[in-house]
């Protein structure tokens, strides 16, 4: 291909976008090469599982929209030119069985493909941060394959708990928030016992280096910090449930005496001093009890961190639930006795439904009574101003649980390295936004499995190449004209939809394919990226 200054026949021409980057990266991680090595095909085959796996990542991130005639996608992109994958070979009964063949070597293909991301870009993966979510499923799945993952209903992050599920784990590192390993796992399968096994794959992918995994809540508990005390080279931050440490703990620390520590939210860099939230942090210790006698228990340092915007916030929500609480209870006072409420078991059901769902149970103290002339049931209350100020004593306070040394890191060290963990909860939007399979309904858990593999593979090939332009551009942070004109700061989508305007011409009676010239923004992009699109495959 040759670029050209003109543009051809709107007629002929077809979508090019971002195919060339993608296909750049792919061949630098050596996609289809790993995923046919795995996954052989015979020799009579007309495309490879590796060329559709590669052609699937492509449409993932060229095409953010149900999965559904690909070969449609293929013809009017330029996937044959970029390719060399013509349409007509991609049929639904092709791509299924290219699915089928990755989820049978799902995990040893996401880890070849980590490890060739590592080496081939010069990725740090001295620390990692884990976080699971889940995908809602649109069919019953009344037959399934126990080897792979399987639907079932759960706590959708979604709140469509009439759909069944399948969840992922994501491994993504703190440098460039490149995803390193995912997982697919059942519908129902509990976060906190997934971590384990998230380890095991982390560390082959690591290799001999230490690394640090950050998680939330669900990475707490005796099995899953056993498990990392013992794994040589393993350090771990993750936050306390409230069971680990109480809010009666949190309730008897002192803000005045913990120690001012040095840390700029990014959401408050641009603030004024005075605007920007500030941290306290004072060290303690946590023992983690096993869940039989023998189990040793678990001493772990504890650095308790106080939050002024946390303390704001539990302010609010509580001025907020309580003003909710008093109109609920307010109305019971003059409903009691009444035809909604004729009797001390209806009051009291309904003043316990109150407490419930306005989360003041402990908070309300109230009496059920009978008026001495009349016998109508009447209903007073009152808030426990006891219980309200031991609740707000812990506002702002939690707890980062870490088997780091005060030698390896202090407080404002552990804080910052914790808040890294936004980059996993930022590739999943990616991974639900701009790559997602919406609705997704395939015919078994086998291909869904395949599926989900093809996004985090897609979504590995997004982060690299949003990692790369930043990277061109440092040290600065913005790159001029990428939003509406405007400087922005450089993320995958962003990145996408400026090389979105790109298309080509294919050959047409002995003309050579060209691409028209692109414009001042996507050939600043191609040259930031190292990709000459006018190149062959």
């Amino acid at each position: 291909m040759t670029a050209a200054a003109d543009y051809g026949p709107p007629s002929v021409e077809k979508m090019l976008g971002a195919l060339p980057v993608i296909r750049d990266f792919l061949r630098r991680l050596d996609v289809a090469g790993t995923v046919d090595r795995l996954c052989p095909v015979r020799d009579i085959a007309r495309l490879t599982h590796g060329q559709v796996i590669e052609v699937l990542i492509a449409n993932r991130l060229t095409c953010p929209t149900a999965m559904v005639r690909v070969a449609d996608w293929a013809a009017a992109w330029a996937v044959e030119e970029v390719f060399d994958v013509p349409a007509d070979a991609l049929g639904d009964d092709r791509i299924a069985r290219a699915l089928d063949a990755l989820a049978e070597q799902a995990d040893q293909v996401v880890g070849s493909i980590g490890a060739a991301a590592v080496a081939g870009f010069g990725l740090d993966v001295s620390q990692v941060h884990w976080d699971m979510t889940s995908i809602s499923l649109y069919g019953a799945y009344p037959e399934t394959d126990p080897d792979y993952a399987t639907p079932r209903y759960g706590h959708p992050k979604d709140r469509r708990p009439d759909l069944k599920q399948i969840q992922t784990g994501l491994g993504v590192l703190a440098d460039g928030g490149v995803p390193l390993v995912a997982r697919a796992y059942d519908g129902g399968a509990a976060e906190v016992c997934q971590v384990v096994g998230a380890l095991r794959a982390l560390r082959t992918a690591a290799g001999p280096r230490p690394f640090l995994l950050v998680g939330d809540t669900k990475l707490v508990s005796y099995t899953n910090l056993s498990a990392l005390v013992a794994t040589d080279g393993a350090r771990f931050i993750a936050p306390a449930p409230r069971n680990v440490v109480p809010a009666t703990v949190l309730a008897a620390l002192d803000v005045t005496t913990a120690a001012p520590v040095d840390y700029v939210a990014v959401r408050d860099r641009e603030k004024f001093a005075h605007q920007r939230a500030f941290y306290r942090a004072c060290e303690g210790r946590t023992t983690v009890r096993g869940p039989r006698k023998k189990d040793p228990p678990l001493v772990v340092r504890t650095v308790h961190v106080w939050s002024s915007a946390r303390a704001q916030a539990a302010v609010s929500a509580r001025r907020l639930k309580l003003a909710r609480a008093t109109d609920e209870l307010d109305r019971l006072v003059r409903t009691a006795g009444t035809r909604y409420h004729p009797d001390e078991q209806a009051v009291r059901a309904r003043a316990e439904q109150v407490c419930r769902s306005r989360r003041v149970t402990g908070l309300v103290h109230y009496e059920i009574d009978a008026d001495e002339a009349s016998g109508k049931t009447t209903f007073t209350w009152a808030f426990d101003e006891t219980a309200l100020a031991a609740e707000a004593a812990s506002d702002g306070w939690y707890a980062l649980l870490t088997n780091l040394t005060v030698a390896e890191a202090d407080a404002a060290e552990v804080l910052r390295r914790y808040k890294g963990q936004e980059k996993v909860e930022r590739r999943y939007s990616d991974y639900k936004g701009p790559l997602a399979v919406a609705p997704l309904f395939l015919r078994s858990n086998q291909r869904i499995d395949g599926l989900i593999h093809v996004i985090c593979l897609a979504l590995l090939v997004f982060s690299l190449i949003e990692r790369e332009v930043r990277r061109a551009i440092a040290p600065a942070e913005k790159l001029p004209g990428l939003y509406a004109g405007r400087p922005a700061r450089p993320t995958g989508r962003l990145v996408f939809e400026a090389l979105a305007a790109l298309r080509l011409v294919p050959a047409i009676g002995g003309q050579p394919a060209y691409i028209p010239w692109p414009g001042t923004l996507q050939r600043h992009l191609l040259d930031l990226l190292g990709v000459d699109p006018t190149q062959p495959p």
